[in-house]
């Protein structure tokens, strides 16, 4: 399409907006514009106009009419509903679903590897060696060794909120690099996934072999619904923007890159999150001695049921914003 062409189609909605977002009405006429829906259409028209380079006066006005209507819809989110509670109960889950091809091959590129090295660290004692340090295999050992007084990482001090802190710069960091790496086409992200798998499984049998299973599984599983989680949530998107470059579709590599980008930040924030609630659970919770096991078992138990049930059913039926309901049988809408 031509730019004569394509600006004769879109000049009248484009300027019944900007009468409305300086104005605040619409024509005697015309109705109120749906403003989430005409937002929609502008981002598609000016990664349009970009990408067929059509002049730089037509990309700056649209460039400056996106920005206007993007602070307007924020603003109407922000005084309608708390922007960040309706993430939580609806948004991230409903993200995660969109998602879910990638957060299944996320899962299979963690777990499997995991489960491989786990029963071959478990049936053999070098085979660990090949993962770590003989140095880091002690520690690990002294760790989660039941004469401790205290479960998990060795402690410098005996402060649980500078653990906390400890925790958080941890996971977060690793989180954060099986995301950013999917920028290498997936790859990276593909190779922290399996790394992270192969490194966990590794513990996890070998920990199993020496006979510490009793303090090992009690101290990883309630905070490990949310960290793991995370992690395989963070990959997901990571690959989410590896495919936009790989098959950026009828888009350029950058545009593709910047659409997968809305969508996977949309379930990197809530990794973030589960991320604090790990590093809290493991440092004033699953390292106490003073609880008891089967408390512990029975408490992260209940986690994992409760992160599965979370991602499954929360905010079924919740529209997000600007979208529209499905038509009911009969024509009629749902509401």
């Amino acid at each position: 399409m031509k730019q004569q062409d394509f600006e004769q189609r879109y000049s009248d909605g484009w300027l019944r907006l900007e009468q409305w977002l300086r104005t605040g009405s619409a024509g005697a006429d015309e109705a109120a514009p749906d403003l989430p829906v005409a937002y929609r259409s502008l981002c598609q028209q000016l990664a349009v106009a970009k990408e067929r380079q059509y002049t730089n006066q037509l990309i700056e006005r649209l460039n400056q009419l996106v920005m206007a209507a993007h602070h307007r819809v924020y603003r109407q989110q922000t005084l309608r509903r708390n922007t960040w509670v309706r993430y939580l109960l609806a948004g991230f889950p409903q993200a995660v679903r969109a998602q879910i091809k990638y957060v299944w091959l996320a899962s299979a590129l963690f777990l499997l590897p995991a489960l491989v090295m786990g029963i071959g660290s478990y049936s053999n004692d070098a085979l660990i060696y090949a993962v770590m340090s003989p140095e880091q295999v002690l520690q690990f050992e002294s760790m989660y060794d039941p004469g401790n007084q205290v479960m998990g990482r060795e402690r410098g001090s005996d402060s649980d909120l500078h653990m906390f802190g400890f925790y958080i710069k941890n996971n977060i960091g690793i989180a954060f690099r099986t995301f950013a790496a999917g920028l290498l086409f997936g790859l990276g992200s593909i190779f922290f996934l399996v790394f992270n798998g192969i490194y966990l499984g590794a513990v996890f049998g070998h920990i199993t072999r020496v006979g510490f299973s009793a303090t090992f599984f009690p101290f990883v599983i309630g905070h490990g619904a949310f960290e793991l989680t995370a992690i395989v949530l963070a990959g997901a998107a990571g690959l989410r923007l590896g495919q936009s470059l790989i098959d950026p579709g009828g888009h350029r590599r950058l545009v593709a890159l910047r659409l997968a980008s809305i969508e996977a930040m949309k379930i990197v924030y809530g990794t973030f999150l589960m991320l604090v609630i790990a590093a809290f659970l493991e440092a004033f919770w699953s390292s106490s001695t003073e609880l008891g096991v089967g408390l512990r078992v029975a408490v992260g138990t209940v986690l994992w049921l409760l992160v599965f049930a979370y991602f499954a059913l929360a905010g079924r039926g919740v529209l997000q914003p600007g979208e529209m309901p499905r038509p009911a049988p009969g024509g009629r809408r749902e509401p």
